[in-house]
């Protein structure tokens, strides 16, 4: 009995403690910290597969949702040119002997805020479409799905992106200290 109770509880303290998490992930976000060559090669290897297949469940549930797919690569699209700008913004610490780098907190912002959006429009929907009934309407489209996996593609793009340039401008500080004087 009290393991049925968690369970039915787990839901609700997710979703109360979900502001604590996203504050938490701003300030992670937005962090100084090393630039390490290994971490970032695995996050572009990481990010780089969880685009792949974030694209093809897309493509997948395209089948039967119209702009499914549509949105989630809008979102990539979005999201790659936001993390372009977010490398272009990034304050780079290089010494001789380090490179660290702290992310744009407004940009780091503007994600977590994109994520933090679409939580609340959708739970914003599930509350309507539970008052009102379905009324006619497909209940998987009164959710909104292209539009979230829009927003979760904005994320993915922006942190495939943002690995990648961190990837390139740590190979490039690794080449420039190798240099003889």
């Amino acid at each position: 009995m009290p393991l049925l109770i968690l369970l039915l509880l787990l839901p609700v303290v997710l979703i109360a403690l979900t502001p604590v998490m996203l504050i938490q992930r701003y300030r992670i976000g937005t962090a100084r910290r090393p630039a390490r060559p290994w971490v970032a090669t695995f996050s572009l290897v990481m990010l780089s597969i969880s685009t792949v297949f974030f694209l093809a469940g897309s493509a997948v549930t395209a089948y039967w949702i119209e702009d499914a797919f549509g949105g989630a690569a809008a979102g990539v699209a979005i999201g790659l040119a936001l993390g372009a700008v977010g490398l272009l913004l990034t304050r780079w610490e290089p010494t001789p002997r380090s490179l660290h780098y702290t992310p744009n907190r407004w940009l780091v912002l503007l994600v977590t805020c994109i994520v933090s959006a679409r939580l609340l429009y959708g739970l914003y929907r599930s509350l309507m479409v539970a008052q009102a009934g379905v009324s006619g309407e497909s209940v998987v489209l009164a959710f909104g799905i292209p539009e979230s996996l829009m927003a979760g593609g904005t994320v993915v793009g922006y942190y495939l992106a943002y690995a990648a340039g961190l990837r390139w401008r740590i190979k490039r500080w690794q080449r420039r200290a190798l240099r003889p004087l």
